[in-house]
């Protein structure tokens, strides 16, 4: 029964992590903010820190099934 939660919780946040990282390639790609009122620099950065996080922790929670 707790494979069925880290399955559901590493899609959840594999998908968000990738879909965070997609976004803001884009948003970086087209030279648009990734974050409102925010350094360019400094958005970009952390939202692909937070991206890649939410991917690895996706994945952490695959290998535990």
């Amino acid at each position: 029964m707790e494979s069925v939660t880290a399955v559901f919780a590493g899609a959840a946040f594999a998908l968000f992590g990738a879909a965070l990282l997609v976004w803001t390639g884009a948003r970086t790609i087209q030279r648009a903010p990734v974050a409102l009122g925010v350094s360019p620099v400094a958005s970009t950065a952390l939202a692909t820190l937070f991206g890649v996080l939410f991917l690895a922790l996706g994945v952490w929670c695959f290998m535990g099934v």
